[in-house]
């Protein structure tokens, strides 16, 4: 049966390296991808999904579905199709679109013999406001057995966690003045900035290793001679689990009131883009998945580890069973976000890296829909946080 799925990706070669290189071409920001989502659904509703457009109010989000001839649980694959201002697919996101459509392809061949349900999620703004995040708190995972991606990267590894993010808006209001013939009448909104950078810079001696702190001067001030009545700060807090995040953001938030308070400015906390969760890999899921590495010949797949970045993945991981496993460019060298890895993409290796990459997709899909046993083992591992 496994040969059978990998025959039918090969089938569809062209048409998965198609939709990889057009992405490329036509690289759209997050919440912009209006080109990317019509290409998809398109070449998803030709092949027999049935498609829904804008799910959650998201104008560029998508569910595409497949049913077989017998009952079944749910299994996602998700897309990500956003790209990097100024540098294009440079995370490789067309890959990871490109992946999950061939991955939908091929287990859609044998989907009458195990039963089930195939979901293709498109899944916007990755690299900002993260649709995951909104997709899994209105509930479109919440009758999901599995959902599963992998993304690009320079070598192979397991699907392991990520470090949970808050994103951290500090707005400081003070008033204007001379800065040099009236400086006492003024308010400076700028001192109670750099007050805050201070004050994070003292925690971070009191926080624990995973925890990451690291922000912006978004807005400081019009002219060296006016005080200046507004400043604002933007900051990135992660940590490995959601609890200490949420420890350490309360700390920051009372250096920032601190900081007011010391120059007499006010100040209004909020959060500038959606938070993300840490990645809880379903451990049956990722033991697939690293299975189905091996299976299709990979002989350097790297451990499980802590990712030291955040993802949308995350929020999904702590409704329903998942893995976010990483595929090999080829070159171990590569970084993620550069125009090296977007080259890459559409290179010979980048376009077998799609086909190798949608074979291990499927047939870790079809390992969980074929298999009760298996079905049960996720249910019994997945904890919801």
């Amino acid at each position: 049966m496994k040969e059978k799925i990998i025959g039918e990706i090969r089938k569809y070669r062209d048409e998965i390296m198609q939709i990889s290189r057009e992405l490329y071409e036509h690289p759209e920001l997050s919440e912009e991808e209006v080109f990317a989502e019509k290409l998809l659904t398109d070449h998803l509703a030709a092949h027999g999904f049935c498609v829904e457009h804008g799910i959650c109010k998201i104008p560029t989000a998508f569910r595409a579905s497949f049913k077989g001839e017998k009952p079944g649980p749910k299994l996602a694959f998700l897309c990500e199709y956003d790209a990097l201002e100024g540098i294009g697919h440079g995370c490789g996101h067309n890959l990871i679109a490109a992946m999950s459509f061939g991955a939908a392809l091929g287990l859609k061949a044998v989907l009458n013999e195990t039963g089930g349900e195939i979901l293709v999620l498109g899944t916007p703004a990755e690299e900002t406001n993260g649709a995951k995040v909104t997709m899994a708190g209105e509930g479109i995972f919440d009758d999901v057995l599995a959902a599963i991606m992998l993304h690009p990267d320079g070598q192979s590894k397991e699907s392991g966690s990520s470090l949970a993010l808050d994103a951290v808006r500090f707005r400081f209001y003070g008033r204007t003045a001379h800065a040099s013939s009236a400086p006492e009448k003024g308010i400076n909104a700028l001192d109670a900035v750099i007050l805050l950078f201070n004050g994070i810079n003292a925690l971070r001696q009191h926080v624990p290793d995973d925890v990451r702190m690291h922000g912006i001067i978004a807005k400081g001030g019009l002219r060296p001679n006016i005080v200046p009545e507004y400043a604002e700060a933007r900051f990135n807090f992660r940590a490995g689990k959601r609890k200490t995040l949420n420890e350490v953001v309360e700390k920051a938030k009372q250096c920032a009131r601190g900081a007011a308070e010391m120059t007499g400015a006010s100040v209004k906390i909020d959060y500038y883009e959606l938070s993300n969760d840490d990645m809880v890999t379903n451990p049956v899921l990722g033991r697939l998945m690293s299975e189905n590495f091996r299976f299709m010949g990979e002989t350097d797949l790297q451990p499980a580890c802590r990712e030291m970045g955040s993802m949308d993945m995350g929020n999904v991981s702590h409704v329903a069973p998942a893995a976010h496993g990483f595929i090999g460019l080829g070159d171990k060298n590569l970084v993620l976000h550069t125009r090296e890895v977007a080259e890459c993409t559409v290179s010979e290796q980048g376009q077998r890296t799609a086909e190798r990459g949608a074979c291990i997709l499927a047939l870790t899909g079809y390992d969980v829909l074929a298999s009760t046993k298996v079905q049960e083992e996720i249910q019994k591992t997945f904890l919801p946080v």
